[in-house]
């Protein structure tokens, strides 16, 4: 019996492919953004300007899922995969936690909002709230995605070696560098950004989701949920006050729970879930 129970067990991912994940993930972002960064001119002639809609965009920024994906794939087979997908089924959590994603996200960007003078809610296009809606459902199959790679491979990995807060400044930077060719396509909203500041956001968000995510047991549904409220279009653009905002709540976070992002206690460290029937 315990031999069968061994054998039901997934094959989890090793600490070292680790760096295999963000090697990957790098060469394919900054692969494609690259090429119209160096040869803007050439990329635009041969595939398109690129946008939000471009398929280019969209392989740039499911490159963390991907990396996952494959890696998970490469290690345990489609039952592992299957087995790191079942994280999306665990959205249990406190209301504390629930009442930030819902609240608390909206009131950070009103908030800065106001600081620079700016409206609560980002101004309607000449479409009508219908396309602001459109947006918003497109947009939950850009940034959430990349919780498969930030949340699913990379957290649990890192807080096998460092407590959950190193873990998540670790990520926050990796991260905000990911996203750095994007500053240098005109084209984009990052393009009016100032890099330090989103980096510090970064980290910001990073840390806050560390606890979030280890209190839901290594959820992949609540990150990806967190992530799509940070980029939610109905929220008007309260840069750079914003990520000011957000690192006090990032301090404040890691303060309430200051033992178990600095002691790890509950820290998550599977990427792939061993079955059910391996743990009763």
């Amino acid at each position: 019996m315990t031999d069968l129970l061994i054998q039901q067990q997934h094959t989890d991912l090793k600490s070292r492919t680790l760096i295999g994940f963000y090697a990957l993930t790098f060469a394919i972002t900054w692969g494609v953004v690259g090429i119209y960064i160096i040869a803007p001119e050439g990329a635009v002639a041969l595939f398109g300007e690129i946008s939000g809609s471009h398929p280019f965009f969209f392989l740039a920024t499911w490159a963390p899922a991907l990396s996952a994906f494959l890696l998970i794939l490469t290690a345990s087979g489609v039952s592992g995969l299957k087995a790191f997908l079942s994280r999306l089924l665990l959205w249990r959590v406190s209301p504390v936690w629930a009442a930030f994603l819902i609240i608390g996200i909206p009131l950070v960007f009103m908030a800065g909002s106001l600081l620079k003078g700016g409206p609560l809610i980002a101004p309607m296009p000449p479409e009508g709230a219908g396309a602001m809606v459109a947006v918003l459902f497109m947009m939950l199959f850009l940034g959430p995605i990349e919780e498969f790679g930030w949340r699913g491979v990379a957290q649990p990995i890192l807080q096998r070696h460092v407590a959950p807060l190193w873990a998540g400044v670790i990520i926050g930077t990796i991260w905000g560098i990911w996203h750095l060719p994007a500053f240098f396509l005109s084209n984009t909203v990052f393009a009016s950004w100032n890099f330090f500041p989103f980096l510090m956001g970064n980290i910001a968000i990073a840390v806050i989701a560390t606890p979030l995510f280890n209190a839901s047991r290594g959820s992949l549904l609540l990150p990806m949920l967190f992530h799509w409220q940070l980029i939610n279009p109905f929220w008007p653009d309260a840069q750079p006050y914003d990520t000011w905002i957000l690192v006090v709540v990032a301090a404040a976070v890691v303060w309430w729970n200051r033992d178990s992002m600095l002691g790890g206690k509950g820290a998550v460290t599977q990427v792939i879930p061993a079955d059910r029937g391996a743990n009763q």
